[in-house]
């Protein structure tokens, strides 16, 4: 019985000794949190004026025009899309003005179906919301 309490005495006395561990424990300060906030609104800025540009380009308008797609549909669409959504099609919209670069004066068919393929996305998924 007295090594039971004995045992006990310890337990407790080393219970209360130890530090608390406080439940809201910090990792990030609030200007870290801000900062990162602001960098990934910067970013899904960036991406919505990446597909707002694409899409007001002559030769995008020329390509949509000819298979009967609804350019301000699809410039609404750029503007309710949330931001995984708008990464996707952003990194397409890049690859897509990569390929147009360098002052070419015409399309190749590979282009053609980038550009077609993201207005039917940015279409598709406006009709799917």
């Amino acid at each position: 019985m007295r090594s039971t309490c004995a045992v006990l005495v310890v337990v407790f006395s080393s219970l209360i000794a130890a530090p608390r561990v406080s439940a809201q424990v910090h990792v990030a300060d609030q200007r870290a949190l801000d900062a990162a906030v602001r960098q990934h609104v910067s970013a899904v800025d960036q991406d919505r004026e990446t597909v707002r540009l694409f899409l007001q380009r002559g030769d995008v308008k020329a390509i949509a025009g000819k298979y009967g797609i609804d350019m301000r549909r699809a410039e609404t669409a750029v503007a309710t899309m949330d931001a995984t959504e708008l990464a996707s099609v952003a990194a397409q919209t890049r690859q897509a003005n990569q390929a147009l670069a360098g002052g070419a004066s015409t399309v190749t068919i590979s282009t053609t179906t980038i550009i077609i393929g993201l207005l039917v996305l940015i279409l598709l998924i406006v009709l799917l919301r």
